[in-house]
């Protein structure tokens, strides 16, 4: 069986898109998920499966839209691209809850960074299907601007490694 990351878009952001981790968990067990598992209430739940990763992405975007009304959006991830995007990241001075990585389901474009407004001094950096944010200030206050995040979502580093942590475990059970 393989482990999964499952980063679930726009849940329990801002009052919208409200799933409680212990029904996600369930919905995901419901599939036939094994070993699920949630993190804080932002939509992370790890997993095993036997399907393949676009087999899976599909079964649980089909859970979440018949939940839900509409599937919030799932990226998949698995452990190893979970310890790169932290091990990578552009910005090592960074605080890592000020520090955000967006997962993106493909690529992000050449163009991604043509429309960046950062007055508040954020960093920005694209790394395959990573955007790195760095928040000097904090996420809450920024008036950053940068269209090519919403095709995505973001998990601070302490997030990316602890879900990381997550997966790791699920492999040696």
């Amino acid at each position: 069986m393989a482990v999964f990351v499952a980063l679930l878009r726009a849940v329990n952001v801002g009052g919208t898109g409200m799933l409680s981790m212990a029904d996600l968990k369930t919905l995901c067990e419901e599939i036939g998920f094994k070993d699920v598992r949630t993190y804080i209430q932002s939509g992370n739940v790890v997993f095993c499966a036997e399907e393949d990763e676009a087999t899976v992405q599909a079964r649980l975007e089909t859970a979440l839209a018949a939940k839900m009304g509409k599937s919030p959006g799932v990226i998949l991830r698995n452990r190893e691209a979970l310890e790169r995007a932290a091990e990578h990241s552009p910005f090592p001075h960074a605080k890592p809850n000020y520090l955000l990585v967006t997962f993106l389901q493909d690529e992000a474009p050449k163009d991604a960074l043509d429309k960046l407004v950062a007055p508040g001094g954020e960093e920005v950096r694209v790394a395959g299907r990573e955007i790195y944010v760095h928040y000097p200030d904090g996420s809450g206050r920024s008036k950053l601007k940068l269209p090519a995040l919403k095709a995505g979502t973001s998990r601070n580093l302490n997030t990316v490694r602890k879900l990381a942590e997550m997966a790791r475990e699920l492999e040696e059970d």
